[in-house]
């Protein structure tokens, strides 16, 4: 079997004002995580994709359905350890990872970055996008880690935002945290995350800089801001609201 899909959905609303797995959280009158599972219905799949669950599993469970398979995160420790979460359910190849409170990804750049995955046999294949200032639509944005590039512009690492210096939070190009992965490569070095850093958590995004040390290139693929607009408080509820009408 080649992939697998993985949709990370175990945080909690707390920005949202309420006491509901944010990615239930109502948009246009559908949960958030509809919209990214209508987008992955358009990939075709051999095996059912993987929903990591964790605060209010079973309504998570209850709205999203039985066509997927369910990991549960017993602590919130961080993505790297969500992921990891997941690893008696992955039995692909190669697994694609991504957010359920991204309403705006489009089953095309998803497709396309498979695809570079697959043509380039790298152990990390990831999205990025350039956004041109992180105001308006982009400033929940600011907040992304950004891509740190070398002298040859290719991938050097990723750093996230609250630990990123004065001139890195400078940098407009952002990192979504969706990946596409070696699943062999992935076990083998996901262990290998610390968690030192100012959240005290284990970021999946440690592990672009865990294989560029290893000699491997991080490929990316460049896509839209607006497709990794994610929802984190009511203000970008409404941003969100907004973009919908011209973007469906």
């Amino acid at each position: 079997m080649r992939n697998q899909i993985v949709i990370l959905a175990a945080g909690k609303g707390t920005r949202m004002g309420g006491n509901i797995p944010k990615v239930l959280v109502m948009l246009k009158n559908k949960p958030l995580i509809f919209y990214v599972l209508h987008e992955i219905e358009k990939i075709n799949q051999l095996i059912k994709p993987v929903v990591v669950v964790g605060f209010g599993a079973d309504k998570v469970k209850g709205v999203v359905g039985d066509d997927y398979l369910y990991a549960y995160q017993d602590e919130q420790l961080g993505t790297a350890h969500a992921l990891f979460s997941a690893k008696r359910k992955i039995k692909a190849e190669n697994i694609l990872v991504l957010y359920g409170d991204m309403p705006f990804i489009k089953s095309g750049s998803l497709k396309e970055l498979i695809s570079m995955h697959f043509k380039t046999g790298a152990a990390i294949t990831m999205l990025t996008a350039q956004v041109p200032n992180f105001r308006g639509v982009y400033t929940s944005l600011e907040h992304f880690g950004r891509i740190v590039r070398d002298t040859y512009h290719q991938i050097a690492g990723v750093v996230e935002f609250k630990d990123a210096s004065a001139g890195q939070k400078k940098i407009k190009e952002v990192n979504p945290g969706i990946y596409m992965f070696n699943t062999k490569w992935l076990w083998e070095n996901l262990s290998k995350i610390e968690n030192k850093n100012k959240q005290q958590e284990y970021y999946l995004t440690d592990i672009v800089g865990l294989a560029v040390s290893q000699g491997l290139k991080a490929r990316s693929l460049m896509v839209e801001p607006k497709e990794i607009i994610g929802i984190n408080s009511r203000e970008d509820l409404i941003v969100a609201e907004k973009l919908l009408q011209n973007y469906e």
